[in-house]
């Protein structure tokens, strides 16, 4: 990697990993001072949702306004709103107020989502595309790992304090951004492909997509929420939230590469009934187990894998010139299946306690299992022919930054070999 390119990386790579610090305990923090104040199961989950409700309508119109006001202004400017949605949120306690705060906080995440991830793919050709979302998902990640186990430490300095650090780190990811050498993006606005079509073309995939997006925001949104009412303490917390985020960092590649090798098909079932063991396990495992980090390691690992092997399944019966308008297709599924994730996993949780998570998660696996298992029945076996690539369902721009030279000439070997795939109306005569 030349040092040309390292210098244009380096800006998005830094602002991004200092921004999700503060991002990544602020989920769990906001989930434990609600059940601290007495809120409900159900009110968690409520407010828990703004946030994915914020990201899903951010991901919708944010490329207009980055496309109007430029890259740095748009990215500021987000940050500054995250900044002043997060010191609010630590002034004055209402659920409703704090509901509109993640909603605000959501929609401007995206924006910085999006800058980032479109800076990284004007920075790129399509060969060196793996290599830079391969550091696009470390400083993710990474820094998603690091606010966790933080957030003991933060938490013990004050009530407000912890708000006050992620302000902080939202204003400080804006430096980077400003003084670095830097280039302007340019956001093409492309329409991603609707339901029907995605339906059409792969329905394993849009399945896999969205149960991939109810359980990763479960696992943010509410796991914090066992965790606290089974015991543990905010640093003990943290440590868990980090051991599920460090599972999914470490095992998405080599499920992924297994997936090359096999029918993703296949790959799908096994990473679902794996969900639903491990869910089966937290469930009959004391809490106090030393086990259970290890189990919640696992966990993260699987829940998180379903999305890019769904993805990179899709992929294999998708036209060339039709691969990112899939990816976006998918990706505004799976925030669908993120914002409904918490309203309707919560309320299993009043009724059935902390365990109604784990209860919740073993149905929805379950669910996933039946249908890739009848899909795999109605439909002869696929080779694949996308090689797989990491993915993080949060920016449409991403969709763009994942489609590689091997990606695309998988895709017309593809054409080559007749698979079934939709045509699209503009491609018809």
């Amino acid at each position: 990697m030349s040092a040309q390119l390292i210098a244009m990386i380096l800006a998005p790579l830094l602002g991004l990993f200092i921004v999700s610090i503060g991002n990544g305990f602020l989920s769990s923090l906001t989930t434990l001072r609600l059940d601290t104040a007495g809120a409900s199961a159900t009110v968690v989950g409520l407010v828990s949702s703004a946030y994915f409700i914020g990201l899903t309508l951010g991901a919708v119109f944010h490329d207009r306004l980055i496309a109007r006001i430029g890259h740095i202004r748009a990215y500021s400017s987000f940050a500054c709103l995250i900044t002043v949605s997060v010191l609010l949120q630590g002034m004055y306690f209402d659920v409703w107020f704090w509901f509109a705060l993640r909603l605000l906080y959501g929609w401007a995440a995206i924006g910085i989502f999006l800058v980032i991830e479109s800076w990284l793919l004007l920075a790129s050709d399509q060969k060196m595309r793996g290599r830079i979302l391969a550091l696009y998902m470390i400083a993710l990640y990474g820094s998603g790992m690091l606010g966790q186990i933080a957030l003991g430490t933060i938490d013990a300095w004050g009530d407000v304090a912890p708000f006050m650090a992620a302000a902080i780190l939202a204003s400080l990811s804006v430096l980077p951004i400003v003084i670095l050498p830097r280039v302007t993006p340019v956001v093409e606005r492309v329409e991603a492909l609707n339901p029907l079509d995605l339906l059409r073309m792969t329905p394993s995939g849009v399945i896999g997509c969205f149960g991939s997006g109810i359980a990763i925001a479960a696992i943010y949104a509410l796991l914090p929420l066992y965790l606290q009412r089974t015991g543990r303490d905010v640093g003990e917390i943290g440590t868990m939230m980090a051991s599920v985020i460090l599972g999914a960092m470490v095992l998405q590649y080599p499920v992924g590469r297994w997936s090359d090798r096999q029918d993703r098909r296949i790959v799908l079932i096994t990473i679902s009934i794996a969900c639903v063991v491990l869910s089966a396990l937290i469930i009959v495992i004391p809490p106090s187990s030393p086990l259970l980090i290890f189990v919640f390691f696992l966990l993260g690992g699987a829940i998180f894998a379903i999305y890019p092997v769904a993805v990179s399944f899709a992929a294999d019966s998708t036209s060339a010139d039709a691969l990112v308008r899939m990816i976006q297709g998918l990706l505004l599924i799976n925030s669908l299946g993120s914002a409904i994730s918490p309203l309707i996993i919560s309320p299993v949780m009043a009724a059935m306690g902390p365990v109604g998570l784990f209860w919740a998660l073993s149905i929805l696996n379950i669910l996933m299992v039946g249908f890739f298992v009848w899909r795999r029945g109605a439909r002869p076996e696929s080779t694949p022919t996308a090689p797989f690539a990491p993915a993080t369902p949060y920016s449409p721009i991403g969709a763009e930054l994942r489609v590689t030279d091997e990606m695309i000439q998988g895709a017309i070997e593809n054409d080559k070999n007749d698979t079934v795939r939709v045509v699209l109306p503009e491609q018809q005569n």
